[in-house]
């Protein structure tokens, strides 16, 4: 079964030309284990006036990045992005998960 998610993360001022390089090198690792959980479609946008990012992915399987958090990996990662980013004690992304209210095909 396919999903669709949404979620906003917050981005520290400043800091949009380090986080799209540091996605531009995304790491291989990192981007195998998004796949191998069911991501396969995962887009970011960046709101200049709020530094909101939004965050737009498609999984299989019921997968995805948001339930990651417990991977090696993935605790790397957010060690990298905190300085960037509105994170918990656990570096962490502060995200807010978005209801879905229309879809068109």
């Amino acid at each position: 079964m396919d999903n669709r998610e949404a979620f906003v993360m917050k981005l520290k001022e400043g800091c949009k030309q380090e986080y799209q390089k540091r996605h531009a090198e995304i790491w291989p690792e990192l981007k195998a284990l998004l796949s191998e959980s069911g991501v396969y479609d995962y887009s970011i946008y960046f709101d200049e006036g709020t530094n909101l990012l939004f965050a737009f992915q498609r999984t299989r399987s019921g997968g995805g990045s948001q339930s990651l958090g417990e991977n090696p990996i993935v605790k790397k990662w957010w060690e990298y992005m905190a300085p960037l980013m509105e994170t918990h004690e656990d570096n962490s992304p502060v995200s807010t998960p978005l209801e879905e209210v229309f879809h068109m095909d």
